[in-house]
C-alpha cells in the first residue's frame, strides 16, 4: 500500500504558487497573531488551506509548517488526526452519514448503503461532477434527531434513505435545500474559511440557530419536574428541589 491510499502526504510538496501564497500568508497572518503561541493556530491555519484546495494537501501542510515553524510531520500528524480535515478533495457538499450505535440502529447504515448506491460512489469518494462526497460519521452529536446526516457540517435531521437520496439530488440539481435548523448551505470550501476563523458575512446567516430544539430539552425539563406534550400530569423525574427544605 502506497502513502497516497493511506491518505499521507505525497514528498517533498510543492508550494502554492507565488499568488496564492501571498493571499494564504496574509490570512495566516491574522489567525497566528490571535494566539499567544504560534502553534496554537495550526487548527485554524489548517481549516484555512482546506478552503482553498477542499482537502489538506501536500502543499496545504508545507504551507502551515512554514507559517508556523513546524516540521511537517508535525503537521501531519494533526492533520490525519482530525476527521474534520479531508485528505482528499471534497464535494462541493460534503455529506457524513451518522452510522454510531442509536443513528445506525434507527437506520443510519441503510441511509449510508443507499447513498453509495445512488451515487455511485464509496465512502471518502466524491461524484464524478464535483459536487458531493460522502463519508460515514461516526458521532454528529444529534442522537435525539437520528438518524441524522449533515452537509456542511449543518443538519439534516430525522433522515431516511429517500429523504437522503432526495437530498443529495437536490444538491445536485441546483436547488435550494435548507437544513432543518441552522444557516443557509454553503460551499464545502467556504464553510471551511468560516471554521478557520472568518467571518461569515452572509446576511442573517448568524441569527441562524443550529442549537438543539424540543426534543434536545427534553432530559432538562424532566428534570425540573415539567411534564412534555404528550404526558400529561407525567412526572418521569423529580425534580431536584423535590423533597429538600428551601
Amino acid at each position: 500500500m502506497t502513502s497516497t491510499e493511506l491518505g499521507l502526504p505525497a514528498l517533498p510538496a510543492k508550494p502554492y504558487p507565488a499568488e496564492v501564497h501571498a493571499r494564504l500568508a496574509e490570512d495566516a497572518a491574522e489567525l497566528i497573531g490571535r494566539y499567544p503561541v504560534a502553534r496554537s493556530a495550526l487548527l485554524p491555519l489548517l481549516h484555512l488551506v482546506q478552503a482553498e484546495e477542499g482537502f489538506v494537501s501536500p502543499s496545504g501542510i508545507r504551507f502551515c509548517a512554514e507559517q508556523l515553524e513546524l516540521t511537517t510531520a508535525e503537521v501531519t500528524g494533526v492533520a490525519t488526526f482530525y476527521t474534520m480535515y479531508r485528505r482528499r478533495p471534497a464535494g462541493t457538499y460534503h455529506v457524513g452519514v451518522c452510522t454510531n450505535t442509536l443513528c445506525a440502529v434507527l437506520g443510519g447504515d441503510q441511509i449510508f448503503d443507499e447513498l453509495q448506491q445512488h451515487l455511485g460512489i464509496k465512502n471518502n469518494e466524491t461524484t464524478a461532477d464535483g459536487e458531493i462526497s460522502i463519508e460515514h460519521i461516526e458521532c454528529n452529536a444529534a442522537c435525539d434527531y437520528a438518524p441524522v446526516v449533515m452537509v456542511n457540517w449543518e443538519f439534516f435531521d430525522n433522515q431516511t434513505p429517500e429523504s437522503a437520496k432526495q437530498l443529495v439530488d437536490d444538491l445536485r440539481a441546483g436547488r435550494d435545500v435548507l437544513p432543518t435548523r441552522g444557516a443557509k448551505l454553503c460551499s464545502f470550501k467556504d464553510t471551511a474559511r468560516v471554521l478557520a476563523g472568518f467571518a461569515d458575512e452572509r446576511p442573517g446567516v448568524v441569527d441562524a440557530s443550529g442549537a438543539g430544539g424540543a426534543p434536545s430539552m427534553a432530559g432538562l425539563r424532566l428534570a425540573r419536574g415539567e411534564t412534555l406534550p404528550g404526558t400529561p400530569g407525567t412526572k418521569v423525574v423529580a425534580p431536584r428541589h423535590e423533597g429538600t427544605e428551601a
